[in-house]
């Protein structure tokens, strides 16, 4: 397998068209700092086709299920959370846990 298909979902997140993260945000443990980056880079980003919420919420979901079994359970609940505080961000409904 070459090295750019086994890391096309790294290249995403680096270099997506929709947003441009800022460094480490995934890696934070802090949800409403997750979130808050996650809107910063939406809401400036010129190039995302659709809605800022969608494009971040998009992003933090992509990384979530690309991560799978390599996220630790800790890390994982810090990004699900984060979900929820973006919601409420952008004015959205937010999920009970």
């Amino acid at each position: 397998m070459a090295v750019s298909t086994r890391n096309w979902s790294a290249e995403v997140t680096e270099k997506s068209d929709a947003l441009d993260l800022e460094q480490d945000v995934f890696a934070q443990d802090d949800p409403k700092a997750i979130a808050s980056s996650l809107k910063r880079s939406a809401d400036r980003s010129e190039r995302r086709k659709g809605e800022p919420f969608r494009s971040a919420m998009s992003m933090l979901t992509f990384y979530i299920n690309r991560a799978g079994k390599n996220l630790p359970a800790k890390q994982h609940q810090v990004l699900e959370a984060a979900k929820d505080e973006l919601r409420g961000l952008y004015g959205r409904k937010r999920t009970d846990r």
